[in-house]
């Protein structure tokens, strides 16, 4: 990719990153030289990450940390050994995310899809929200995708626990429209303090995104049905770096961009929903509350 920068000097965090895009993106980051820390719900598989990347890239410049974004302790935990361990972070990446087969309610009482897709990265961006300001210019990356254009009722906010019904996929794309309407708020709230917030869509991406138990019957035959056509974690990461790493983004907040098949990344249009500032007002109002951050 053009019209990248030196990232020698830059901290990036990068959650989910010890597989599929995350990992990749890691890869591409450590080898521009980034100092890059990935997140993990398994410990091992973290590890396991971590040395690949490592002999991936020859460079030491990679760690990792415990994050379960579905708990909301595990967020606060981690955010503040990330404070602890870095006197700035320069990129945040909110990567890591889940489509389940099965409603699941997490140990907050909250619907596990919404919770972990949105309101851990919700959380763990404000928690670091003063030391990306400190370090700016610093920039934050969430990985949004297409399918929020399947959000029939945009954001259910009478039924966010999905009491009455549970359809995995429509469920999983209002938390992608999540993902963008925290961003377009975000990037609302971060005008003139030098930090930039942008979305994208890294295409359908042949990963193990899906598996280790998350999805079962239909939807596990339609994933597994589509693998072979999809592209490689490699091609999906693409827009997560150049959103990272790339001089032309430094220009853009707010935005969404679009991977996949065709090389390059390319600004994209987004729903109808997720052009709505009132909605995104009104989402991250209620994330404070729930997450535990109004005042």
């Amino acid at each position: 990719m053009d019209d990248m920068r030196d990232m020698t000097d830059s901290t990036v965090i990068i959650t989910g990153g010890n597989s599929g895009i995350g990992y990749e993106a890691a890869v591409d980051l450590v080898r521009r030289g980034a100092t890059v820390v990935i997140t993990a719900r398994n410990r091992e598989r973290g590890e396991a990450a971590v040395e690949q990347i490592r002999r991936r890239t020859g460079s030491s410049a990679i760690s990792m940390i415990d994050l379960d974004l579905a708990s909301l302790d595990s967020v606060r935990a981690a955010a503040d050994e990330l404070l602890a361990a870095h006197e700035r972070i320069d990129v945040l990446v909110n990567n890591a995310g889940a489509v389940l087969s099965s409603r699941t309610m997490t140990v907050d009482g909250f619907e596990a899809t919404f919770a972990g897709n949105h309101l851990g990265h919700h959380l763990l961006t404000n928690l670091l929200l003063e030391r990306l300001q400190q370090s700016a210019p610093a920039r934050v990356v969430t990985v949004a995708s297409l399918a929020h254009h399947m959000a029939r009722n945009a954001i259910s906010f009478d039924d966010l626990d999905r009491t009455s019904s549970y359809r995995p996929f429509e469920v999983y794309a209002e938390s992608k429209l999540a993902n963008i309407l925290f961003t377009t708020e975000l990037a609302r709230r971060l005008v003139g303090t030098g930090v930039t917030a942008n979305a994208c869509h890294p295409g359908s991406v042949r990963s193990g995104f899906g598996g280790t138990g998350d999805t079962s019957g239909l939807e596990r035959i339609g994933l597994t049905i589509a693998r072979p056509f999809m592209v490689s974690p490699a091609r999906g990461a693409e827009p997560i770096v150049w959103l990272a790493a790339s001089r032309s983004a430094a220009r853009l907040s707010g935005a969404y961009v679009s991977g996949g098949y065709l090389p390059g990344v390319r600004q994209s249009r987004t729903s109808g929903a997720a052009r709505d500032p009132e909605l995104a007002r009104r989402l991250w109002e209620l994330s404070d509350e729930l997450v535990g951050l109004a005042s």
